[in-house]
């Protein structure tokens, strides 16, 4: 099987088994299910051939040698539209990420009783759009997978959702519309600006690749219409982070999202605002990142505070997870931010920390996709039982549940960040790098370590611990089935082995996150250098 034919095949898995459920017979909804399942472990077993097929110890002095897989074909030759596909130690992890993460929500989705097939067709179209945005290596198919992924969302929330279902779904997608529209005006400067090149043939270009060369050369943008494109992106991808204070469609579409959904929000979708960060708003907009680092450090400081305390004051189960999730996507921003130069010379004054910090983001997306699919999962095996998730109203399941209050007390430790589960390391890394660039800011993210433990301990012990249960339908609390517990306990297995052997994580991503790095120093030092030279002629005449 060749490169272009396993990246489309794993894309687009998906969509073709959406397109065979329209086989099935109306009542055969249990078939229905067990094939989507089928269908989202295939695509699965395609991302482990991905796996077994990419070199991390591939890099050179050129970034986009870390790009494997990689192929080009024409798609819209009259716009410079190709068909643009590969992979990098970036993208090749969340890729994993997603294809496991979207395989453990179908089986969550026994749950789910009503237009069965409807649903399944949109879980699966949402899978592929998932998967093509962490593997488009073209500008314009970027934007398009990043729309498909919208529809699905929209409808998966707007109708197997909760109480205040249409008012979430609205909220979910004109908050992501508006994105979108900033990130395609950004996108056809970008396009426009990319004509007078040679590396694009004097043609404007959608080439993420060619791009990013060209602002690694300091020949994209100037520096004032750079820092306005890095900030319509950042805007566009922070709503998806979400970071403060674009989160607030967040939590009403985590608490009237149905399970399975939730799972997929809190694992992937999150990640994939991180990913447009670190793919796209920095590597294009390398001058603009390093001038808006120290703002994007503070946002992500704050967002961590925030997070943690708004978190600690809900009395709603799910929604004190969605919280949860502002606060611990902060470190991922905190990480990607800490970039510290030499106002006279341009050069990066802290590259090693500064890799460690991008790094530690990184880990902290993949840790964050475990660990809060985990607790959303725990929190709607316990709704499916008692239909409320009022923290007041909860305690003792331990009694009554055993094992899957084991299972959960793990899953919320990996959240906490408890050393030897998959919270620690991200963490970790993201703070510690953070002191070279300001011990405040680094001191103030560590604070946030302490809020996360108050609330999630706080939580175990209202719901897990404590007197017997004494809220409604107790006699509902029986204990999880076996598909139940397959998904806890590889949530769980998964969050040890991060937490134990970080390395296999690190191992794929630290040679293109280093090539990252250099890019991004060299595109600053490029434009640096360029208008000191102007300043000297200028000075001289």
């Amino acid at each position: 099987m060749s490169d272009v034919v396993l990246l489309s095949l794993t894309i687009f898995a998906p969509t073709l088994g959406a397109l065979g459920l329209m086989f099935f017979e109306k009542t055969a909804e249990e078939a229905m299910r067990i094939y989507s399942l089928v269908v989202t472990v295939v695509t699965f077993g395609l991302t482990i051939v991905m796996l077994g097929r990419f070199d991390p110890s591939l890099g050179a002095a050129e970034y986009t040698v870390a790009f494997q897989m990689d192929s080009i074909t024409p798609w819209i030759p009259a716009w410079n539209i190709n068909y643009q596909l590969g992979v990098d130690g970036i993208s090749l992890p969340l890729v994993l990420l997603t294809s496991l993460v979207s395989m453990l929500a179908m089986m969550a989705s026994w749950s789910i009783t009503k237009y069965v097939r409807g649903y399944l067709i949109l879980f699966l179209l949402l899978e592929t759009g998932m998967l093509g945005v962490f593997m488009a290596l073209d500008f314009f198919l970027f934007y398009i997978f990043w729309e498909v992924m919208l529809l699905p969302m929209y409808f998966l929330i707007g109708v197997w959702g909760g109480p205040r279902r249409e008012y979430a779904a609205i909220k979910f997608f004109l908050y992501t519309l508006a994105g979108s529209v900033l990130m395609l005006i950004a996108m056809l400067m970008f396009y426009f600006n990319s004509a007078g090149s040679a590396l694009t043939n004097y043609e404007s270009s959608f080439d993420l690749i060619k791009l990013t060369q060209l602002a690694q050369e300091g020949g994209l943008l100037n520096r004032e219409v750079q820092l306005i494109a890095f900030i319509l992106l950042f805007i566009g991808f922070a709503i998806k982070v979400p970071t403060f204070p674009f989160h607030t469609w967040l939590p009403d579409a985590h608490v009237e999202a149905p399970t399975p959904i939730s799972m997929i929000l809190a694992g992937v979708l999150l990640k994939m605002g991180g990913y447009g960060i670190i793919r796209i708003a920095m590597p294009l907009c390398p001058y603009g990142a390093q001038v808006a680092a120290y703002t994007l450090v503070a946002i992500g400081v704050f967002s961590i505070i925030y997070g943690a305390f708004a978190a600690m004051a809900q009395t709603d189960f799910k929604r004190l997870v969605a919280y949860s999730s502002v606060s611990h996507m902060g470190y991922v921003l905190l990480g990607l931010a800490i970039w510290q130069v030499d106002r006279l010379t341009g050069a990066t004054t802290n590259s090693d920390y500064w890799h460690m910090g991008i790094n530690g983001a990184m880990f902290q997306m993949l840790a964050h996709g475990v660990s809060s699919a985990g607790m959303f999962f725990m929190v709607g095996v316990i709704y499916d039982r008692v239909h409320h998730r009022d923290l007041n109203q909860f305690g003792g399941l331990m009694q009554k549940m055993p094992f899957y209050s084991a299972i959960a007390v793990g899953i919320f430790f990996a959240g906490l960040g408890l050393p030897g589960l998959c919270g620690f390391i991200g963490e970790a890394f993201t703070v510690i790098s953070s002191w070279s660039y300001s011990k405040v800011m680094a001191i103030i993210a560590a604070s946030g370590v302490i809020l996360t433990a108050g609330y999630i301990l706080w939580t175990i012990q209202r719901v897990y611990l404590g007197p017997e249960y004494k809220g409604p339908h107790p006699e509902a609390l029986t204990p999880a089935n076996s598909r139940e517990n397959t998904v806890a306990v590889v949530l769980l297995v998964l969050a040890i082995f991060l937490g134990c052997y970080p390395w296999s994580m690190f191992s794929l991503m630290d040679e293109s996150t280093r090539l990252l790095t250099e890019s991004l120093a060299q595109g600053y030092e490029a434009l640096h250098e360029t208008v000191e030279q102007v300043s000297s002629v200028t000075t001289g005449q």
